[in-house]
């Protein structure tokens, strides 16, 4: 109970604190004259948000009153509330706060590619929440047989020849890659692409309908992939996977050469002949 009060007094803090730093005119509305008190009036708060004068002044007094997730972005939009601070709110509020997709589609940025290219001479590369192939260092090119053909690692792992290959133990590792999908997809409801992937991979690839069809749910953070690689020959790796608290929309998934085998030395020896 202690823990819930303490919470409230500081919901009560930060909105009286953002709606008082936020003047009229960054809100889009008329000065009015001068005023007692700096930043917006609560009711005008209440106005932008589409809420009632009352409702939005027992929120910000910490009252027990129930609250959505489409009420809060409302006010969130109102205050001019950025992304950390939307999901403050959402703690504050008592309620499970979105995760920080961040644009769909958007690049990764110059210093994430900066480290994929720093772990050379072991692969790393970026997916997305769809499993499209974002960025990639020249290891993970040379090591999965990535190409121009690979845009989505799901349908690859599933269709692209020399992808799936690659993976000496493809069907132990399959059932986890589709669970993980489809927990992915479980966090973003209101995303048609995870949909129309898997059914045009259903269509494709038989393997993978019959493993979406048991619609197991599972989370990939770290594991060991066996690769067996043209030149290189029999390779594996530890694989850790982390997302980006400011894009949970892109996975960085970093791999290590297994220290109980010889990968460390022949990735090293791929790596010198530039060759792949």
């Amino acid at each position: 109970m202690a823990s819930l009060q303490h919470r409230r007094e500081q919901l009560k803090e930060f909105l009286r604190a953002k709606r008082e730093a936020l003047s009229p005119a960054a809100a889009g509305l008329p000065e009015g004259g001068r005023r007692r008190t700096p930043g917006l009036r609560r009711e005008e708060v209440a106005v932008l948000a589409g809420v009632g004068v009352s409702w939005y002044t027992w929120l910000e007094q910490g009252r027990d009153i129930k609250v959505s997730d489409a009420v809060l972005d409302a006010v969130a939009r109102a205050l001019r509330l950025e992304e950390a601070e939307r999901r403050h709110l959402y703690v504050l509020a008592g309620l499970n706060p979105p995760e920080p997709g961040g644009r769909p589609g958007a690049p990764a940025s110059g210093q994430l590619r900066a480290v994929l290219n720093a772990w050379m001479p072991n692969p790393a590369h970026v997916l997305d929440r769809h499993y499209n192939l974002v960025a990639a260092n020249d290891a993970s090119r040379w090591i999965f047989g990535f190409d121009d053909d690979v845009e989505n690692c799901m349908v690859a792992f599933f269709t692209h020849a020399t992808y799936r290959s690659r993976f000496t133990e493809w069907h132990e590792f399959a059932p986890d890659m589709v669970a993980d999908f489809r927990a992915a997809a479980a966090r973003y409801p209101d995303d048609p692409v995870f949909g129309r992937i898997a059914g045009e991979l259903s269509a494709a690839s038989p393997e993978f309908a019959e493993l979406w069809a048991r619609a197991d749910v599972g989370s990939r953070s770290q594991g060991i992939k066996a690769i067996s690689h043209p030149e290189a020959g029999d390779l594996t790796f530890e694989y850790s996977l982390f997302r980006l608290p400011d894009r949970a929309d892109l996975n960085v998934v970093l791999h290590t050469p297994h220290p109980d085998t010889d990968t460390k030395e022949r990735v090293e020896r791929l790596s010198m002949s530039g060759t792949g």
